[in-house]
This record gives C-alpha cells, sequence and structure tokens, in this order.
C-alpha cells in the first residue's frame, strides 16, 4: 500500500474542496488531514507582525493511503486538475513501502 502526502497552500475551502474529491474516488484507503489543527495566535506587537511570510496562504497537510501505483497516479491527476481550477498550489509527495 502506498502512501501519498499533500501540502495544500489555499483557503480553508480549498483544502475542503480537494478532500472532499480525493473521499469520492474509487479504491481510496484512507484520507486524512494531519496537520496542526489549532489556530496560532499572534502577537500583534511581535516584530515579525504584518510580514508577508506571516500573512501567507494557509497550509493543509493531508495523507491518503492507495492501494496501488495505478490508484496513485489517477489521485495525482485528479488533484493536480482541481487545484488548478481553484488556483490552489498542491505539492504531492510519494511513500511508497517498499
Amino acid at each position: 500500500m502506498a502512501q501519498l502526502r499533500l501540502r495544500i497552500a489555499g483557503s480553508d475551502d480549498h483544502a475542503r474542496a480537494i478532500i472532499n474529491l480525493l473521499q469520492s474516488l474509487e479504491g481510496i484507503e484512507h484520507v486524512e488531514e494531519t496537520d496542526d489543527l489549532m489556530p496560532h495566535m499572534d502577537d500583534a506587537d511581535s516584530s515579525s507582525a504584518g510580514l508577508h511570510d506571516v500573512r501567507s496562504a494557509k497550509t493543509h497537510q493531508v495523507e491518503v493511503e492507495v492501494p496501488n501505483p495505478s490508484t496513485a497516479r489517477k489521485v495525482r491527476e485528479a488533484v493536480e486538475a482541481l487545484a488548478f481550477d481553484l488556483d490552489a498550489l498542491v505539492e504531492i509527495e510519494d511513500d511508497e513501502e517498499a
């Protein structure tokens, strides 16, 4: 069984749309958002307040278990197409068992 890790840079709605797509695909074993789900409280008086990297798009990390390379390829193609339509950035990393 292979595992794909997705890093999604976009809004919560973008991440939710991609997760919903993943859950609707045939052959997907498991989909789970694994990033830190707690909001971080930044100090307004901080020297980094308002800097570009602090204001960047929120990132979401999602793990997807797929049974074979063919399904992994199908997942990759579907996610890339949806991310393009949503104008979101998705990085996909393979973690296949040897």
